[in-house]
């Protein structure tokens, strides 16, 4: 597959173009709105050809493209890659809010491309071997812990500007926000309340609390203040599982530790690339014509829970999606 690459973002930079330079698939093209950035980028990633808009690339002989913009700006390129007939790899999360999601996903349909949102943990195999074990182990599960917590620089920031979708929660508890409807479903109330210790109209930090069909919970976690933790723990019935460095290990072996009664299991999986992973899971879905893992209905029901997250931080009130 030949990708396009959209911007000269870092997660581009130092993840996804990488990636796909070690997997079977190639970078053909890359845009960005700097002459000097694109080819600084291109020459350091060996990729052939440059674009000084993000028009043009779409009109370079490609087959996808990859899409790692800024929030606000992921569902109106994401749309005029599938006017190009051009499939979409875009960054998480997917839109702005769920409508402009529901829209995105449509729109894709509509045009016959395939569509996938860029969450990199779900195909990491200590990840698949944790939905096994809370499955099968487990017993009933009740409850969920999930947090992505990391001190982002002070400064100017992307993620920090409201006019580009940004905060804490749409960047890194995302992340926790999947975690735990990996495990439990589709959440049927959520609460929470969020700050902004920057004063600049984003959450900085935010708690929140869903709640399942059930009686099933879980508490959610992000924030750019406070040291580094991802992880996710869930207990059930039966047993517990626990995973450290849980969306984004910084290379390495990682471990998966769980616990039945008297028995505790620790799993250690090898280093392995996540990101290559997703591009390969990506290529084979839009090659057998399938439906990825991560597709635009998930991405519609990750967003539907954030923006009830959102609307209860912003009204004090437990909202029912």
């Amino acid at each position: 597959m030949q990708f396009g690459v959209i911007s000269t973002a870092n997660i581009a930079d130092k993840a996804v173009v990488p990636a796909i330079r070690d997997s079977d698939h190639e970078v053909r093209a890359v845009a960005s709105r700097s002459p000097d950035a694109v080819a600084d980028f291109a020459d350091r990633h060996d990729i052939p050809e440059t674009y000084d808009s993000y028009e043009a690339l779409l009109d370079a002989d490609v087959d996808a493209v990859y899409n790692p913009l800024p929030n606000a700006l992921h569902a109106e390129w994401t749309k005029r890659a599938a006017d190009a007939g051009l499939h979409v790899l875009c960054e998480k999360p997917l839109a702005s809010d769920v409508e402009e999601a529901v829209e995105v996903v449509g729109y894709c349909a509509d045009a016959g491309v395939t569509l996938m949102e860029a969450f990199m943990y779900q195909y990491h195999p200590r990840t698949v071997r944790a939905l096994d074990v809370a499955r099968e182990e487990l017993g009933d599960l009740r409850h969920v812990h999930a947090a992505f917590n990391f001190p982002l620089r002070e400064g100017p920031d992307v993620r920090l500007d409201p006019d580009l979708a940004g905060g804490a929660l749409m960047d890194v508890g995302c992340y926790a926000v999947s975690a735990a409807r990996q495990f439990l479903g589709e959440p049927a109330l959520a609460d929470a309340s969020t700050h902004d210790h920057r004063d600049c109209g984003v959450d900085t930090e935010i708690a929140g609390a869903l709640e399942f069909d059930g009686g099933a919970t879980a508490t959610v976690e992000a924030s750019f203040e406070t040291r580094e933790l991802q992880t996710y723990r869930v207990e059930g019935t039966e047993g517990w599982l626990e995973a450290r460095d849980a969306y984004n290990p910084d290379g390495g072996e990682t471990v998966l530790r769980w616990g039945t009664g008297e028995k505790t299991v620790e799993e250690t999986f090898d280093d392995v690339d996540q990101y290559r992973l997703e591009v390969e899971h990506f290529a084979a879905s839009v090659e057998a014509g399938r439906d990825p893992l991560t597709d635009g209905e998930e991405a519609v029901a990750n967003m539907r829970a954030i923006d009830a997250l959102y609307e209860a931080a912003a009204t004090g009130e437990t909202i029912p999606l």
